[in-house]
């Protein structure tokens, strides 16, 4: 029985969707979402590389697949067994700094890793949609005080920005030479800001490398505080992949393209404005600026999101300051009680959007 019934208009009640990525951050929290829409979910990813971490907290009885994307036979074998009729590709490697320890893994994974998934969806009459995430970082930034629209050039300085820059031709390749039939599926890319939100773990990453100092009773080493980035909460671009996913399957072929989805311009804010509004939410939060060398990352990176608001009507839900106090009460909840305030979070969210108004959340009651 789904907990929503009327966001996205119903479309993924019993629908059968195959997600990757759904032991990381975002794919846990969209496991947990599409779980409560009544969604039929088949899961593909690695083991998760955290203790603790979100999706085992979670405790969700889905169809999971220990699987990693690299593996094409193992994936063309997952989702012809699934017969998805829409697969959200989340998996990947998500680090800028591990992509500079370690870029063979990166591009393999990011580049190869999407071929495959999308060669599998080729072969599934099935599949209807694909929803292929990769993320903001995948344009060639030019620090520039204005943000990227869809059609600015992609690139990127580091193995990882680069390898999802390379992501989005591969899925612009096979929407051209594989999917262009009448009959073929409709694919879309999506490209998010700075993700932020409980349960992510990851290393070098602000907010988990915050709570793990919190855990210890240390002040975090801030690399670059000044640095300024489109942050939002985990949900905000979640609701943008799903309404994206509703109008594949409802076989609106002018979605099948790039789209951003990132915070209003109030929502660009600098690495210590996010510490300092995350303080007036935890008082016991510290940390300081850290010395030394550190590998090159983007000063200013901001995106337009005017195409997602214009064609799908999809705006943010939680200004910055309400994205960062959820993420701040999150961390908080687990550290101090143990308390898994996930779903919780998700009902409020879904809540204040339909008392918005928003066109996927459906009415109020």
């Amino acid at each position: 029985m789904s907990q929503f019934p009327r966001q996205f208009s119903g479309a993924y009640q019993g629908r059968k969707v195959l997600l990757t990525g759904h032991t990381g951050f975002k794919g846990s929290w969209l496991a947990l979402w599409l779980d409560s829409l009544g969604a039929d979910v088949t899961a593909l990813a690695l083991p998760p590389e955290t203790t603790p971490n979100h999706w085992d907290l979670l405790g969700l009885d889905l169809t999971g697949h220990d699987q990693d994307i690299r593996d094409a036979s193992g994936v063309s074998r997952i989702v012809a067994e699934a017969a998805p009729d829409i697969v959200f590709h989340l998996a990947a490697q998500p680090l800028v700094r591990r992509s500079y320890r370690d870029p063979l893994e990166t591009w393999s994974t990011n580049v190869m890793g999407t071929a495959n998934v999308l060669e599998a969806c080729r072969a599934a009459p099935s599949v209807r949609a694909i929803v292929s995430v990769t993320t903001d970082k995948c344009y060639q930034n030019q620090e520039w005080v204005w943000g990227y629209r869809e059609n600015d050039r992609l690139g990127g300085h580091d193995p990882y920005s680069a390898s999802k820059a390379a992501a989005e031709l591969v899925s612009q390749s096979y929407r051209s030479a594989f999917f262009a039939a009448d009959d073929g599926p409709l694919l879309a890319t999506a490209r998010a800001g700075n993700v932020i939100g409980g349960g992510d773990w990851s290393e070098d990453r602000l907010i988990p490398d915050l709570v793990r100092a919190m855990a210890t009773g240390e002040d975090l080493e801030v690399r670059s505080p000044n640095a300024t980035r489109p942050w939002q909460h985990v949900l905000e671009s979640l609701s943008g992949y799903l309404l994206l996913g509703q109008r594949l399957l409802d076989g609106d072929k002018a979605t099948a393209e790039a789209w951003n989805f990132g915070p209003d311009s109030d929502g660009n804010r600098t690495v210590e404005t996010v510490l300092t509004t995350i303080r007036d939410n935890w008082p016991e939060v510290h940390w300081s600026q850290s010395a030394g060398e550190h590998p090159h990352e983007a000063g200013l990176l901001q995106l337009d999101c005017t195409k997602a608001r214009q064609e799908l009507g999809w705006r943010p839900v939680w200004s910055f300051e309400e994205g960062v106090a959820a993420t701040a009460q999150w961390y908080r909840a687990w550290l101090e009680d143990e308390c898994l305030t996930s779903r919780d979070q998700l009902a409020r969210f879904v809540a204040e959007a339909a008392a918005k108004g928003l066109v996927w959340a459906g009415d109020a009651a």
